[in-house]
């Protein structure tokens, strides 16, 4: 009696081990139940697929930069005391708004004696004329005296001479005045200069300095203090770089497809501006530079985000299409494996259409409902002719 307790006892301890096994390692119960064919069913990538129809869209996904289309430093020309900044960071600006004024008591102070220079130089111009044609009227009453021979050669020549230094006189005048005009103009354009205005329609992005600080001019050797950095964010730009493989497919005034990372749910359209024609390397990676404009972005986006990039290429609804891992070559010849009544599995040629990274359309070769191997055969006469599985878009039509 003893002994029967013993192994009941016993076999209900094996029982509540394999209950407890199950529940904590569900994949072994299989194995307690129908042994190790059963976890070997359970197990493992699928090794047949079936040809059906579906929808095939090819894109080219990349990430990018969003930044500003048009972006400038803005310096002033011309050196000097800040007088007036009225204006901050993310303020919006209307394009020929005052952005900032220079302190202009010197140069006013400098037109005012130009404009005195003016004066004096007209005034000597105005009696150098008269004196000019007083030494003319002379000179013509000597020249008839003397053809007439009433007057001696000295006294021509006197007035010969006095007519040409009179006439000489009234040319410096003369360039004295267009200096001093000059001069003139000169401070009145700077005085222009000394108030700054928007190019464009802008917002402020930066503005690293005050009030009644000094900056030099861009006309100077060191290109000038920035004063403000303003940017046109209503049209933005996203800077990618587009792999080699795919760089090939895309096209100017594509359609682009735009999700920002920072903003959940956020879908903007763009189009493909412009791509670089030379190859550079980002992170070991040989692509091109591509540029996607965005319009009309302000207030969605901003400068520095990140955007995902989603360029469709190809797109057909509703065709026949099989996995790519079912696709082999041989010899330039691309064939599936499909399987017949008797289970067993021939090799068919086929011709491919569009692909994706994952499927590839049928356009001869296959009917709806056929299966076939994403694997060779492991047969003899299959043996040594399978190069390799396509995929991505390797496996496009030709």
């Amino acid at each position: 009696m003893k002994k029967l307790t013993i192994c009941l006892l016993a076999l209900a301890g094996v029982g509540g081990i394999a209950y407890w096994s199950g529940q904590q390692y569900p994949g072994k119960i299989a194995f307690w139940k129908s042994g190790p064919a059963a976890v070997a069913g359970k197990s493992g990538p699928p090794t047949t697929a079936v040809v059906a129809t579906r929808n095939i869209n090819f894109a080219v996904t990349a990430a990018g930069d969003i930044g500003p289309l048009d972006a400038v430093s803005v310096r002033p020309e011309i050196g000097g005391l800040i007088s007036k900044l009225t204006l901050d960071i993310g303020d919006k600006v209307k394009k020929s708004e005052v952005l900032f004024e220079l302190d202009d008591k010197d140069l006013q102070t400098e037109k005012s004696s130009r404009k005195t220079e003016i004066a004096g130089a007209r005034l000597a111009v105005l009696t150098q004329k008269l004196q000019l044609e007083k030494a003319k009227l002379n000179f013509d009453r000597v020249k008839g005296l003397f053809e007439s021979k009433l007057v001696a050669q000295e006294a021509f020549d006197n007035a010969r001479i006095d007519h040409d230094l009179t006439k000489n006189s009234l040319d410096i005048a003369m360039n004295r005045l267009e200096t001093a005009q000059t001069a003139l103009q000169q401070v009145e354009d700077k005085l222009l200069k000394t108030v700054i205005r928007a190019p464009f329609d802008c917002t402020i992005l930066t503005r690293p300095v005050s009030v009644g600080q000094a900056v030099s001019g861009s006309s100077g050797f060191n290109s000038g203090t920035e004063v403000f950095t303003v940017a046109n964010l209503a049209d933005m730009i996203i800077t990618s770089h587009i792999n080699q493989a795919d760089v090939i497919r895309l096209k100017v005034d594509q359609a682009v497809t735009v999700e920002v990372e920072a903003v959940a749910g956020l879908k903007l359209m763009g189009r493909v501006a412009r791509i670089a024609p030379q190859a550079t390397f980002r992170n070991g990676v040989k692509g091109f530079s591509t540029r996607i404009i965005l319009k009309n972005a302000e207030g969605a986006v901003r400068p520095g985000m990140t955007a995902n990039l989603s360029i469709p290429l190809v797109s057909v609804g509703n065709v026949l299409a099989i996995p790519l891992a079912s696709v082999f070559s041989d010899q330039g010849e691309r064939f599936v494996y499909v399987r017949k009544d008797d289970d067993k599995f021939e090799r068919q040629l086929v011709q491919l259409g569009v692909a994706d990274f994952d499927f590839a359309e049928v356009t001869k070769g296959l009917k709806g409902g056929e299966v076939i191997s994403l694997i060779a055969p492991p047969s003899k006469a299959n043996a040594g002719q399978t190069e390799g599985v396509k995929s991505g878009a390797a496996a496009s039509a030709k």
